[in-house]
C-alpha cells in the first residue's frame, strides 16, 4: 500500500511538471503584456499533433526539438500579428481575442486529423521501469520530470542571470521606467511569447505518449494552468514552480488516499483558499500592465 500510495504521489507531481510548463508561458506572457492568453491550451495540443507528424521522420527525440521549435515560431506569427495590438487594451479584450483563437485551434486540428483521439506509443528505448527495492516506477514519467526540471532551471538562468532576463522583469514591474531608458519591450515580448508558447509546445510533445491527443485536450489543461498561475501569483517565477508542485502533489495524495474523486475539486478549493487569504497568490508582487 505505501508502494502504491508514493507511485500516485509521483504521478500528481508529474501532472504538477505539466501544468509548470504551460502556466509558466501563461505567467510571463501576462505579467509582461497583459494579455491573458485562453489559447496557451491549443499550443499544447499543437505540440502533441506535431509530435505525431515529425516522429516518423526524425524520430521521438527529434520531435522534442523540432516540435516546441515549430510551436514557438507560430507564436511568435501570432504575437506580431495579433497579441500586438492589445498591449494597451483592456484584458478582457485579449480574453476575447484568445479564445476565438483557440476555438479556431481546435476546430483546425479536427478538420486536419479528425476528431476521434490518436494515440503515440512510448519508444521502445524509453520503455520499462525503474526498481528501487520494492518500489516501481515508469522510466518514462521519470525521465519526463527530469527533463522539466531542466527546462525550468534553464529558464531560471534566462531570467536571473542574464541581461535578456533583466530587462524582461524590469518590464514586469516597471515598463514605464524601461522606456524612458530608451529600451524598447515589442521584441522582449516577442521572445517571451515564443518561449512561453514553446513551452506549452514541449508539454505537449512529452505528454503525447501517456494521453490520448485529441482537438480539445488544449481546453483540459488550460483551467489547471490558471490555477497554478493563480495560487502563485503573477509575476513571480519561483510562486508558479511551488504552486504547480503543490497542486499536482495534493492530487497525488488524495487519489493516493483513496479520494480519486475529489482530486479535481481539491486544486479548486486550494485557489479558493489562496484568494480569499492572499488574492496576489502566494509570491505575487504588484506589478503594472506593459505599455
Amino acid at each position: 500500500m505505501l508502494t502504491l500510495f508514493i507511485q500516485q504521489v509521483l504521478n500528481g507531481l508529474l501532472d504538477g511538471v505539466y501544468y509548470l510548463l504551460i502556466a509558466l508561458g501563461l505567467s510571463l506572457i501576462f505579467s509582461l503584456g497583459g494579455i491573458v492568453n485562453l489559447a496557451h491550451g491549443a499550443f499544447y495540443a499543437i505540440g502533441a499533433y506535431l509530435t505525431i507528424v515529425l516522429a516518423p521522420h526524425v524520430g521521438f527525440g527529434g520531435a522534442i526539438i523540432a516540435s516546441p521549435v515549430l510551436v514557438a515560431l507560430i507564436g511568435i506569427v501570432i504575437e506580431r500579428g495579433l497579441f500586438r495590438h492589445f498591449y494597451r487594451r483592456d484584458p478582457i479584450l485579449s480574453l476575447l481575442l484568445t479564445f476565438g483563437l483557440a476555438m479556431v485551434a481546435e476546430q483546425a486540428l479536427r478538420m486536419i486529423f479528425g476528431a476521434p483521439p490518436l494515440s503515440f506509443s512510448i519508444p521502445p528505448a524509453l520503455r520499462g521501469q525503474i526498481f528501487i527495492g520494492d518500489f516501481i516506477y515508469s522510466r518514462y514519467r521519470a525521465l519526463l520530470i527530469g527533463i522539466a526540471a531542466i527546462c525550468i532551471l534553464a529558464l531560471w538562468f534566462l531570467l536571473q542571470r542574464t541581461a535578456f532576463g533583466r530587462v524582461v522583469r524590469a518590464g514586469v514591474q516597471n515598463p514605464d521606467m524601461v522606456g524612458a531608458l530608451g529600451i524598447s519591450l515589442q521584441p522582449y515580448m516577442m521572445a517571451v511569447a515564443g518561449i512561453g508558447i514553446g513551452l506549452a509546445g514541449l508539454a505537449g510533445v512529452l505528454l503525447a505518449p501517456i494521453y490520448s491527443i485529441h482537438p480539445a485536450m488544449g481546453q483540459e489543461i488550460i483551467t489547471p494552468a490558471f490555477v497554478v498561475v493563480v495560487i502563485g501569483g503573477l509575476g513571480s517565477f519561483w510562486g508558479v514552480v511551488v504552486a504547480a508542485l503543490m497542486v499536482g502533489l495534493v492530487k497525488g495524495i488524495t487519489i493516493g488516499l483513496g479520494y480519486t474523486q475529489w482530486s479535481t475539486a481539491v486544486i479548486y478549493l486550494m485557489m479558493l483558499l489562496v484568494l480569499l487569504f492572499r488574492p496576489r497568490g502566494l509570491f505575487g508582487e504588484r506589478i503594472q500592465r506593459f505599455e
